[in-house]
């Protein structure tokens, strides 16, 4: 077979490929759809009474800062990561805000120990955070999952946990306003407890969508 005839047969039936949106407007798409979703929860639910006095201290407004970097961070990795030419040291971007998020509750249940004494230390049950987290959270990890999936297989264990991670920290930050919890051990037991069931739970359900080979 001449090399022309190799040529025209290998051409034939060809289909364009369809670019790929950038990465970083992947991730702006899926935070504004986050807001939006998050922001009408917050809205059904109504504002807590305190919001204005609790965010007007340090400590409060650290945590809330900290929650959203740690979730929009979490975004733009996941879809970095999904591209093949990107390096995978994309993974470690929401490593500092995460920390902080995590460091500011554990420094916050120390400040509550000073201020309150040993009923600082007190658990309760707080099982709405678990439940908005979650019914929030995972559409959100699906919907990310969705925008990323042509490009998943690639990372697709990173991609997973990343996504499950900025679904949560983001579903934190809603939740603190309107839920009410005072002590900081409460908010680090069950915002953190709800985020690490989200990412577990985006591992396990996203593995069909980013695991399969893309048809398109």
């Amino acid at each position: 077979m001449e090399s022309e005839q190799l040529i025209d047969r290998l051409a034939t039936g060809l289909q364009p490929v369809r670019r790929l949106p950038p990465p970083g407007l992947q991730a702006l798409l899926w935070c504004a759809l986050a807001v939006l979703v998050i922001g009408l929860a917050a809205a059904a639910e109504g504002l807590r009474h305190d919001l204005a006095e609790r965010m007007a201290l340090p400590q409060e407004q650290a945590q809330f800062l900290a929650s959203i970097a740690t979730g929009l961070a979490a975004a733009l990795a996941a879809a970095m990561l999904a591209r093949p030419d990107r390096p995978a040291a994309w993974a470690l971007l929401p490593v500092a805000p995460l920390v902080l998020w995590l460091g500011g509750l554990g420094w916050g249940c120390f400040a509550d120990l000073g201020r309150m004494g040993p009923a600082a230390w007190t658990m309760g049950t707080s099982w709405g955070c678990l439940r908005f987290i979650l019914l929030m959270g995972t559409p959100l990890t699906v919907a990310l999952y969705l925008l990323l999936r042509h490009a998943g297989p690639v990372r697709p264990l990173p991609v997973l946990l990343l996504g499950g991670l900025a679904s949560a920290a983001l579903c934190s930050a809603g939740l603190s306003l309107f839920h009410h919890l005072d002590a900081m051990l409460m908010v680090l037991v069950w915002h953190g407890g709800a985020a690490a069931v989200l990412v577990v739970l985006g591992w396990a359900l996203g593995r069909p969508l980013l695991l399969r080979a893309p048809s398109a």
